[in-house]
């Protein structure tokens, strides 16, 4: 048995890797050189060609892109009316943006618990927890696998809810043949250097209905309209002329940072493929591993994965995950926890959330970890990451 280089061992590699990384090529170096030499660095025409472009990659009407994916979110809600008194429901295994998203805008967030095999809300529980006060459904594609669409748009029909998908982990992944983007009211995506695809900050929403698209235009732009059709002055003085109708936000996107996702979405399904083909070898090297108990995936989901999640039966080894995160990070393999339960935090328990309200949520988050996945990865990163895992496993496997 190797010796834990947390223990004075031989770590498995000399330098240290991490759970995510950007791939930035000269591809996309020039695409933003091109931008930043020439006469609009934003407010300019490159947004306008992302949208049109980022529509047609998801199969979707519209598109508007954001300064980032909280920004998606909170242009989501305002889209869809939320106010003071509804209630919103979300997971709690999710990064905080998917209910902070509902406080925004005075809204409740309510749990929904998880699928303790997917990870992913489970429909049964978000009807569980529906109330006269609900107005929408925040569906998470946890990991970038989707939701289990079908279900949840069939509950939200029958009880006339707007269903926002956070895809923020799954540009790239499809439902039944359809790309994520195309099957909810809105889908919200982050394009933070941890995804699949990045703009270094940034966000976008796409959506199918004509009338959520021009709410999400003035909210993620101060409410301010150009649009002669929904002024109150026109035919006015001049081509200068602008009002506010709404109140918005500055959640603009600039032209390089759009040059730069135009660049990465022609990567996009290479990216995947590779992702895919990580995601295979974790599953086969830890198939034989009773300690570690793997993310299962429902069958409509093609999944563009963004993080690969290992589970620890914590039954099976005398180790708590703490140890095991330490024991992993001494051999050079950094991996991250995701996520704590949102409703854990001290801004939620302070406004009456308690532990305990979705118990799959918080018996799931003892045991996982995400460990590194990201197309620049080579095979023998990937294999460094598996040896670390297995290594590991045998030091402090019960007999």
């Amino acid at each position: 048995m190797e010796k834990l280089a947390i223990n004075g061992g031989m770590p498995v590699r000399e330098k240290k890797l991490y759970y995510g990384c950007q791939w930035i090529d000269e591809s996309d170096v020039k695409a933003v050189s091109e931008v930043l030499t020439g006469p609009y660095i934003t407010c300019g025409p490159k947004v306008s060609e992302l949208e049109k472009e980022l529509a047609k990659y998801c199969e979707a009407e519209y598109a508007v892109a954001v300064s980032n994916g909280t920004a998606a979110l909170h242009c989501a809600c305002i889209a869809a009316g939320l106010k003071e008194g509804d209630e919103v429901i979300t997971t709690p295994l999710t990064f905080a943006a998917s209910a902070n998203c509902a406080f925004y805008v005075g809204a409740k967030p309510v749990f929904a618990d998880i699928n303790p095999e997917t990870y992913n809300i489970d429909p049964k529980s978000i009807r569980e927890h529906i109330t006269e006060k609900t107005r929408a459904v925040v569906a998470v594609d946890f990991t970038g696998q989707s939701v289990e669409m079908e279900e949840i748009r069939a509950i939200c029909d029958e009880y006339n809810l707007v269903l926002i998908e956070d895809a923020a982990h799954a540009i790239g992944t499809s439902y039944d043949g359809h790309k994520t983007g195309s099957l909810a009211d809105m889908t919200c995506f982050s394009f933070h250097p941890v995804k699949t695809i990045t703009s270094g900050e940034g966000g976008a929403i796409t959506t199918n209905n004509k009338e959520y698209y021009k709410k999400l235009v003035l909210a993620h732009t101060h409410g301010i309209t150009h649009d002669e059709d929904q002024m109150e002055e026109a035919p006015h003085e001049g081509i200068w002329y602008y009002e506010q109708i709404s109140l918005g936000y500055n959640y603009r996107m600039t032209d390089f940072q759009a040059a730069l996702l135009l660049s990465q979405l022609k990567k996009l399904d290479g990216f995947k493929q590779r992702r895919q083909e990580i995601v295979k070898r974790y599953n086969e090297a830890f198939s034989d591993l009773p300690e570690i108990i793997v993310q299962k995936e429902i069958a409509k989901s093609d999944t563009c994965r963004h993080l690969y999640i290992i589970r620890l039966d914590l039954e099976k080894l005398n180790c708590s995950r703490r140890e095991f995160f330490d024991a992993m990070s001494a051999e050079n393999v950094q991996c991250q926890i995701h996520y704590v339960p949102v409703y854990w935090f001290p801004y939620y328990s302070h406004r009456g959330y308690e532990k305990g309200l979705c118990p799959n949520a918080e018996e799931v988050y003892k045991g996982i970890m995400s460990i590194p996945l990201y197309p620049k990865l080579t095979d023998a990163e990937v294999e460094d990451t598996i040896h670390a895992v297995r290594k590991i496993v045998e030091n402090y496997r019960k007999n």
